[in-house]
C-alpha cells in the first residue's frame, strides 16, 4: 500500500468558463510539477477531451481518470468518474441526448475546444456546455452506475451550483458514497450540521479553470498497488470511492 495524491476534478479549454491554456499536456505537466500521482479530467456535461488527456497524462507518469462534471436539471454539478476511457465516452454519448442545446456565445463565455494528444484543435463545441441537462439529480446516478462509474455532488461547501446551497442539505436519497468539498477544513462543520455525512467519503478537488488553480499535492489516498500498475491503483481509488473499501 502507499499514498496517491490526486486531482480528481480539473476543467480543460473544453469548459468556456477553463483558460485556453489548459490543454492535456499543459495540465498533465502541471499535475506533475504538483507532485500529483492521479488526474481527473471533468469538463462541464462533456467527455470529448478525455482521450487527449489520458495520453498526455500517462506520458507525464500521471494515472489518468476520465470523467464528467454534470449538470443537472436542479443546476447541481455532480462529479462523475469512470475507471475505463470506453465507459467515460460511452457515457458522454448518452448524456448529450439529455443536454439543452444553446448556441455557445464564444465572445461572452469563451471557446469549447477539442483537442488530440499533441494538444492540437480537431474541432469545438457549438453549444454550450454547462448548462442544464434534462437529468435530474436522482437520475444520475443509476445512468453513472450502468457505465460503471462512480459519482458524487461537487463542491458542496460552494454556493454556485453546490446540492447545499439549492437543496439546502445533501440529501439522504440519492445515497451518494462521496461528497466533495474545496476546502477540506470545512469537512468538521459540514458534519456537525449535516450528520449522515460521516458515513461518506470526503474526496477534495481544485475545480481548477487554470493552471495555477491545480494544486500542490495535498490530498491523498493509501492504495494497494502490488504487483504495480496503473490500472491496479486506478482500479483500487474505484473501491474507495465506491465505497466498497
Amino acid at each position: 500500500m502507499n499514498r496517491y495524491y490526486y486531482d480528481l476534478h480539473i476543467h480543460s479549454c473544453l469548459s468556456p468558463c477553463g483558460d485556453n491554456d489548459m490543454t492535456p499536456n499543459n495540465i498533465a505537466g502541471v499535475c506533475a510539477l504538483a507532485g500529483l500521482q492521479i488526474a481527473a479530467l471533468t469538463d462541464h456535461n462533456s467527455v470529448k477531451n478525455c482521450p487527449a488527456f489520458y495520453k498526455a497524462a500517462k506520458s507525464q507518469g500521471i494515472i489518468p481518470v476520465p470523467g464528467m462534471e454534470l449538470t443537472t436539471a436542479e443546476e447541481i454539478h455532480v462529479v462523475c468518474l469512470f475507471e475505463r476511457l470506453e465507459d467515460a465516452m460511452a457515457f458522454g454519448e448518452e448524456v448529450e441526448t439529455y443536454r439543452v442545446r444553446i448556441p455557445n456565445r464564444v465572445d461572452i463565455f469563451g471557446d469549447q475546444l477539442i483537442l488530440n494528444e499533441e494538444d492540437e484543435p480537431i474541432g469545438v463545441e457549438d453549444d454550450l456546455l454547462p448548462n442544464a441537462t434534462m437529468l435530474s439529480l436522482w437520475e444520475v446516478p443509476p445512468l453513472v452506475e450502468k457505465y460503471n462509474g462512480v459519482c458524487y455532488p461537487a463542491h458542496i461547501d460552494r454556493e454556485a451550483n453546490g446540492i447545499v446551497s439549492i437543496l439546502g442539505t445533501v440529501p439522504e436519497d440519492p445515497d451518494f458514497s462521496c461528497v466533495e468539498l474545496r476546502d477540506m477544513d470545512k469537512r468538521e462543520a459540514y458534519l456537525a450540521n449535516i450528520p449522515h455525512l460521516r458515513d461518506k467519503t470526503f474526496v477534495c478537488g481544485s475545480d481548477a479553470h487554470y493552471l495555477w488553480d491545480i494544486r500542490d499535492a495535498d490530498a491523498y489516498f493509501d492504495l494497494e498497488d502490488e504487483p504495480y500498475s496503473g490500472d491496479l491503483v486506478r482500479h483500487q481509488l474505484f473501491l474507495r470511492l465506491k465505497g466498497v473499501q
